[in-house]
């Protein structure tokens, strides 16, 4: 047994109940959130209901519903009942969106990050190739032609391209995931847009890289669609990081 200290403890609040009660609590209707028996936008029981159902006390109730909406599937007020909240990437796209504007190197790492779960999206999505994701990475491809030159109009096309990759695997928790990596995709593709040298042809040869991407995907080929998201990696990226003052070729 450690001595015991007079040294002022470092958390003043004391656990009222086992902690592994509120997550039981929390991952029962977490589950029913995922499998839709919660939709989003009804509300959920209110405290007292939650606790009598899972015979709880009432702070256990509200500890479980503390960690539902600190990860981003419900919405809480005060006064008001919670909420369920459409199930996104959004929480990750906060934390990573912290981390990629704290420092380059976070960002490169993030983007290294990104680069290989791409490929796997790539080739999964070349092989299911789901209508709606198949859509929207057309429609995208569309919209950044139409702005070239256009950073604004050009980042938002090339995150719903990525996006529309995602969801053309038909996995639910791959869009989650790509969702999550928004903020990353969006610093390195508003570095690239930057670039005080680029040209028109530099904005096209880039659509042009992510149209061969699409009938990569499309066609149904995996290991071209693979080729092409390292050369589109290769390309962009490094690009993107000279902006920031990295050398060519490192990375």
């Amino acid at each position: 047994m450690p001595d015991e200290t007079t040294d002022k403890p470092i958390f003043a609040a004391k656990l009222n109940a086992p902690p592994r009660l509120a997550d039981a609590v929390s991952e029962a209707i977490a589950s029913a959130l995922f499998d839709g028996r919660i939709a989003t936008g009804d509300a959920l029981p209110s405290e007292g209901e939650i606790a009598r159902e899972f015979g709880v006390s009432k702070p256990i109730a509200r500890e479980a519903l503390r960690q539902l909406s600190g990860a981003g599937l419900i919405q809480t007020q005060q006064g008001k009942v919670a909420r369920a909240k459409a199930i996104t990437g959004e929480p990750l796209d906060r934390i990573y969106g912290y981390a990629v504007r704290s420092s380059l190197t976070r960002l490169r790492e993030a983007n290294e990050m990104r680069h290989l779960v791409e490929t796997g999206i790539a080739r999964l999505a070349a092989t299911r190739r789901d209508p709606e994701g198949l859509a929207m990475m057309e429609e995208a491809l569309a919209d950044m032609y139409d702005g070239l030159e256009e950073p604004d109009g050009f980042t938002a096309a090339d995150i719903a391209f990525h996006l529309g990759m995602a969801m053309a695997t038909g996995n639910t928790m791959i869009r989650m995931q790509v969702e999550g990596m928004r903020s990353v995709q969006r610093e390195v593709s508003e570095l690239f847009s930057r670039r005080s040298s680029r040209t028109r042809a530099d904005w096209k040869a880039t659509v042009d890289r992510h149209a061969d991407l699409f009938a990569a995907i499309r066609d149904g080929h995996p290991e071209e669609a693979v080729r092409m998201i390292d050369r589109h990696y290769e390309a962009a990226d490094i690009a993107s990081f000279e902006v920031a003052g990295e050398p060519r070729g490192n990375g």
